[in-house]
């Protein structure tokens, strides 16, 4: 389900009217989330800690309104579920795109995102399936490279306005304490820093619990 935002009674209007022009209107920021509790938890659960943290993220997608704006004909669509395509690596070291719905219960999620995994790495090719709609999220993770910026291959005449997070090496330090970089790319027509703020934020906490 989705609807429409009132653009005329929208506070970022001309926000929005402004940075759509651009050529890139896509801006992004690194930080360094503290995984250290979220680890333990998974490991508790005995599951992956991937999908463990995949789901927190989407989960905090989920609750920050902003992060589930999207640019549809010019106008701004309000989601009401956000569900990710993340790249799935397979055994032959290629990738392809995944679609896995959004649960805010684990359990859901995680059967519905081992069985995606499973459904890529045993289907050949980049896309393999169909996307229907935008309300996605572009996740990838790169656990060999502890990075501190990083950018994204993008058409500028592909219309896109989902945003894309990524996570990399977990590093892990002399007092046990576990860290990730986390990068955040988003449409500036649909939101500010104040709002990757808040996203961020809210991951955070979700991996405290």
């Amino acid at each position: 389900m989705k609807a429409f935002l009132d653009l005329e009674n929208w506070p970022r209007k001309e926000h929005f009217l402004f940075f759509k022009q651009f050529k890139e209107p896509f801006f992004g920021i690194t930080t360094t989330i503290d995984c250290t509790k979220a680890y333990e938890t998974a490991k508790q659960l005995e599951t992956s800690f991937f999908v463990y943290y995949l789901h927190k993220t989407i989960a905090a997608v989920n609750t920050v309104e902003s992060f589930r704006y999207r640019i549809i004909d010019d106008a701004v669509c309000v989601f009401d579920i956000i569900n990710v395509s993340a790249t799935i690596m397979r055994d032959d070291e290629s990738f392809g795109f995944s679609l896995i719905e959004y649960s805010p219960d684990f359990a859901v999620f995680s059967e519905n995102t081992f069985e995606e995994i499973q459904r890529i790495k045993n289907t050949p090719g980049l896309f393999t399936r169909e996307f229907p709609s935008e309300n996605v999220i572009h996740f990838s993770a790169i656990p060999w490279v502890n990075f501190t910026s990083i950018s994204h291959a993008r058409s500028y005449t592909f219309p896109d306005s989902c945003p894309k997070i990524s996570f990399g090496k977990m590093m892990v330090d002399e007092n046990g304490k576990r860290t990730m970089s986390m990068s955040v790319h988003v449409h500036h027509g649909l939101m500010d820093g104040f709002h990757v703020g808040q996203f961020v934020d809210c991951f955070q906490e979700l991996m405290n619990k």
